[in-house]
């Protein structure tokens, strides 16, 4: 990939008078608008420190402040000649209907070092939105968790799941640290099995818990999955929304036959 040849005099950030934000974090705070643009994507070099100093007016040392915590969050990275790339997609999600892969299973086949903790666990009454997807009656009891997901260490994906409780009335959030997959735990547990999903897809802003969780500032726009996992019966078993970070997920479909659309 060719470096982006030249930036756009960067807009100076409104400060509180009596707290304005220390000069790397300003560069940070630019930086970040500047590869979710559009003039930078996966795998694309952004410019030296040099020339990021020169054009912003600041020095090399704390452009380079700048450019390693951001390299910290996972929003850059350096390869062996010390050019800074943005990273290119860690996982990437299959969208057949058929393919019911487990996160886990799905940050493994691509090479990935998976990992997950648990956030939330309860037993609550399904919300309408909630009970329409996993076709019960509002308020119905359902098991509710929320899950980080990371790949090589890095946060790429928050899920939070919904399942009727009678298909599992005894699963515990102990289960679910032990980190068994679910799919798996469905089979050989509860006899669930021949599972497949339909999947809608589009985007949400982040707000200020999973803009922490994932290293995003707030308000940026994620990938966002909805999932409805039903058994062989056809019974819906799970609802799912899954917010996926921007840069390190990608969603991808099966090669398609395009003949017969060819005019």
């Amino acid at each position: 990939m060719n470096v982006k040849p030249k930036l756009k005099q960067p807009k100076q950030p409104k400060q509180p008078k009596e707290a304005a934000a220390p000069a790397y974090k300003q560069i940070q705070a630019y930086l970040q608008d500047l590869l979710a643009g559009p003039d930078f994507g996966p795998g694309d070099r952004i410019p030296s420190e040099r020339v990021l100093a020169e054009q912003l007016g600041r020095s090399r040392m704390t452009v380079r402040k700048a450019i390693e915590g951001l390299i910290t969050m996972g929003l850059l990275e350096r390869n062996g000649t010390s050019a800074t790339r943005i990273p290119v997609p860690r996982v990437t999600r299959p969208m057949d209907v058929f393919a019911s892969q487990g996160f886990h299973r799905i940050i493994q086949s691509g090479g990935g070092t998976a990992g997950n903790k648990l956030l939330h666990f309860e037993q609550a009454r399904a919300s309408a939105k909630v009970a329409s997807r996993l076709n019960l009656e509002e308020g119905t009891e359902i098991v509710m968790f929320r899950r980080l997901w990371t790949a090589n260490e890095t946060p790429v994906c928050i899920e939070t799941s919904h399942l009727p409780l009678s298909l599992v009335p005894d699963l515990a959030a102990e289960d679910l640290m032990a980190g068994e997959s679910l799919y798996s735990l469905l089979h050989s547990r509860y006899g669930i099995g021949a599972m497949h999903g339909e999947r809608e897809i589009g985007i949400a802003t982040c707000n200020e818990m999973e803009a922490r969780l994932l290293n995003l500032g707030l308000g940026t726009t994620c990938l966002l999955l909805q999932v409805q996992v039903h058994d062989e019966k056809g019974r819906p078993i799970e609802f799912t929304r899954s917010l996926n970070h921007p840069k390190f997920v990608i969603f991808r479909t099966s090669p398609a036959d395009m003949s017969e659309t060819v005019a």
